[in-house]
């Protein structure tokens, strides 16, 4: 009878582990469930492109910089999307353009969010002067058409990849500084505010611990949609030449070399298509989190 105690409780154990573990699965899957299809089909085509940035190099695809077959040659079993004016595959440099595009896109809306996250909080909490300063440096920043502002800093920075991901991180924080202080102004004036205030606690606990942890979900939501909008920038400054420069697989820079020849369309084909897939994938996705986190938008 003592074997048999013994044997129950762990038996039990791991029956709740096991149990526990199934519930947390079953609790991710209902999240994923309850997005919309677009949702999905737009996580989908981000997950797909994420990965293809994190392993292409390992996939045996011909050296996206070195020769693949003759020059201008269309669409073959060979080469799936054809090569361009020096030979390279385009298959091959289109998805090692992702290399490229994920991680700047990843960079900018990061740094964006933390620089214009801070500010914005600062300026809404703090209010009076600081909060004036903040807001009149989001204005006159604002002021400016984005890709002509961006376009400016990276003429004056150089071509370069660094380059125009610094200036798309200076155009994009005030988005960010404008939806903080919005929400956090909010957020101060509820009454767990005041408590917290009235009961002692200090300035930043207030901020970080009783405000900030309310104001996220908009800052996200807007992040994910803005994926896109950054990847659709950084190929028109490698478009016009202020981004990548040659011979680095960019696609807008891939897109640039397509133009010139019009007629072999399939130099721009690939790159254009993971553009519009991976612009799809952020928008789709960002619209999803949008009406599943914020009731107010259905």
């Amino acid at each position: 009878m003592a074997i048999a105690s013994t044997a129950t409780p762990e038996k039990t154990g791991g029956s709740s582990v096991k149990s526990g573990t199934n519930g947390r699965w079953t609790m991710i899957f209902t999240r994923v469930n309850a997005l919309p299809w677009p949702a999905r089909v737009g996580g989908i085509l981000v997950i797909f492109w994420v990965i293809t940035a994190l392993t292409v190099s390992h996939w045996g695809l011909p050296d996206p910089l070195a020769l693949a077959g003759k020059r201008l040659q269309p669409p073959s079993a060979q080469n799936w999307l054809g090569t361009d004016a020096l030979g390279r595959d385009v298959l091959s440099r289109t998805l090692h353009g992702a290399v490229y595009s994920v991680p700047i896109a990843i960079f900018v809306v990061a740094a964006g969010v933390v620089i214009g996250a801070f500010l914005g909080a600062i300026a809404g909490y703090v209010g009076g002067v600081v909060d004036g300063t903040v807001m009149r440096l989001v204005d006159v920043t604002v002021s400016f058409p984005p890709i002509l502002l961006a376009m400016t800093v990276a003429a004056t920075l150089g071509p370069g990849i660094i380059n125009a991901a610094l200036a798309m991180v200076i155009v994009w924080w005030p988005i960010y500084a404008r939806l903080m202080r919005a929400q956090v102004l909010e957020v101060k004036e509820r009454e767990h505010v005041e408590a917290a205030i009235a009961g002692g606690a200090g300035h930043i606990r207030v901020l970080g611990v009783h405000i900030l942890p309310l104001c996220w979900t908009p800052v996200l939501i807007n992040a994910t949609m803005d994926f896109g909008q950054v990847v659709l920038l950084a190929a028109s400054l490698s478009f016009i030449g202020l981004g990548a420069t040659p011979p680095t697989p960019e696609w807008g820079s891939m897109i640039s070399e397509g133009a010139a020849r019009f007629y072999n369309w399939w130099i721009a084909f690939g790159p254009g298509m993971a553009i519009l897939t991976l612009v799809l994938g952020f928008s789709f996705l960002g619209d999803g989190l949008r009406d599943l986190l914020d009731p107010r938008s259905r």
